[in-house]
């Protein structure tokens, strides 16, 4: 099936981690011309791009957090290209120590929101300036924008509240965006793609403690974790005009059916204890 992406051009931030890099392979598979953003892993990135022979696609050095640089990004990718057709705000922090709120250092809490939460909404905001000054496409192949969030924001995760805030938020975000984009592309879409665990490098530390891999799967009919890929084709599809011209403002959870997470080990609780206040609760 044609996909309609070829030569659309794809702008992917946090290109150079797992998630970002099997966006770019996914979308340049497609024959889409790519803007792979990077900032403290560029030098990745450009191995990769060089690995790939990718000669065309353009790379670009930006810190997403800095809101004029976004728009200065997007503004060259634009006048590279002559337009945007897709972007993928994909760049996110995660802490990987554990740490109640009231523990969490404000440093800490403060980083994690403006990569997640404002880096994304900066990047929204630069794709959207584009996307005026170069109007509609003709063809009508509408404009997409997707937005990377994660379970966290729609179950918790204990130990990283500001985490699961910052992707809590992008709920609002995309069903505030998705009425936005319309005004300036009459087919204009956006949507938010959740993963959950998902074996990157980001999480492989979390991943490789014994233990994590059987507490993760527990809450999952699927019992696997994601892939980079598993993300990577989901937003292939949701940018597709061909496969999802009519799908905006939608969650697609991409977490092997996960309904929430594990807070206790069967070792950590007393079965006889929590019997007996059920008895007592009756009486």
């Amino acid at each position: 099936m044609d996909l309609l992406l070829r030569d659309k051009t794809v702008v992917v931030t946090g290109a150079s981690g797992g998630i970002g890099r099997a966006l770019a392979e996914a979308f340049d598979a497609e024959g889409a011309r790519l803007v792979l953003m990077g900032n403290s892993a560029f030098d990745a990135l450009e191995d990769l791009a060089r690995a790939k022979g990718w000669k065309d696609h353009l790379l670009v050095k930006v810190d997403s957090t800095d809101p004029e640089a976004m728009m200065a990004a997007c503004e060259r990718a634009a006048a590279r290209f002559g337009r945007l057709d897709a972007c993928i705000a994909n760049a996110g922090r995660w802490t990987p120590e554990h740490a109640l709120v009231h523990k969490a250092s404000p440093q800490r809490i403060k980083d994690n929101i403006a990569v997640n939460l404002l880096g994304s909404m900066w990047t929204a905001r630069g794709f959207f300036a584009a996307l005026e000054r170069s109007g509609p496409r003709p063809d009508g192949h509408g404009a997409s924008l997707v937005f990377i969030g994660s379970t966290a924001g729609r179950f918790g995760e204990k130990g990283h509240a500001e985490y699961a805030a910052s992707k809590a938020a992008m709920h609002g975000l995309t069903l505030t965006l998705k009425n936005e984009i319309v005004e300036l592309d009459p087919f204009g879409r956006v949507n938010l793609v959740e993963p959950g665990w998902t074996v990157t490098h980001m999480a492989r530390a979390a991943l490789d403690t014994p233990g994590v891999v059987s507490r993760v799967v527990r809450t999952m009919p699927l019992r696997q974790l994601g892939r980079a890929a598993d993300v990577a084709r989901v937003c292939v599809a949701l940018c597709s005009p061909a496969v999802s011209r009519h799908v905006s403002g939608q969650t697609i959870t991409v977490a092997g059916g996960m309904e929430g997470r594990t807070l206790w080990d069967a070792e950590q609780v007393d079965e006889a204890a929590v019997r007996a206040r059920a008895r007592s609760d009756a009486d």
